[in-house]
């Protein structure tokens, strides 16, 4: 009965973050922008914690494909030529564990593995050393390594860190968001956390 419980708030957390992100798309389109905004007397304003990016402020083109990983407002946009989405995300606990610039995908992953960093196991010593492919894997299903050591843009089976300050230093998202990028994104993408 509990898991039936769990398994509700998790995916009407999920619907709702999902519903928040399609709001706040639409909001922005609607709106009038710039000049018109301030002769209108419209102020901008974001449904949620989500906001929409131009990828021109962040990318020079969109080639085959962009990410933005936006900590603040814990999303991740991705932009392809005529398609643009938006994925909530988990980020990182800290400041300190927060890697912020310019980088790529270099290797893609289906069940991939785990190892924790020398430094996770200083901070948690119970850590296992090993977790293979599976439920108990914090990589979930599907898994971007990018081109800084030991961050990546993965699943995960604890659907709770989604939209909150929960990870050591990598992107989590819902696996089925994760499998969805994965087959949109080719190794060599660039990406950009900010």
């Amino acid at each position: 009965m509990v898991h039936d419980t769990d398994t509700r708030t998790a995916v009407s957390r999920r619907n709702f973050l999902r519903t928040g992100a399609a709001l706040a798309i639409a909001t922005q389109i609607a709106l009038p922008t710039g000049a018109q905004a301030q002769s209108a007397g419209t102020i901008r304003r974001r449904i949620s914690g989500f906001s929409t990016h131009r990828w021109q402020n962040h990318f020079s083109s969109i080639g085959s494909g962009k990410i933005l990983v936006d900590t603040q407002t814990r999303s991740l946009h991705y932009w392809a030529p005529g398609f643009y989405k938006i994925y909530p995300t988990s980020v990182p606990l800290s400041e300190s564990l927060t890697k912020r610039g310019r980088t790529s995908v270099v290797q893609k992953r289906v069940g991939p593995d785990w190892r924790p960093t020398a430094n996770m196991l200083r901070r948690d010593p119970t850590l296992p050393r090993y977790v293979g492919p599976g439920p108990d894997n914090p990589l979930g299903t599907h898994a971007l390594y990018l081109g800084w050591t030991y961050y990546r843009i993965h699943g995960t089976n604890d659907t709770r860190k989604i939209g909150r300050q929960s990870s050591n230093g990598c992107i989590g998202l819902y696996n089925e968001d994760i499998a969805d990028l994965f087959g949109r994104v080719g190794v060599g993408t660039q990406v950009r956390v900010i």
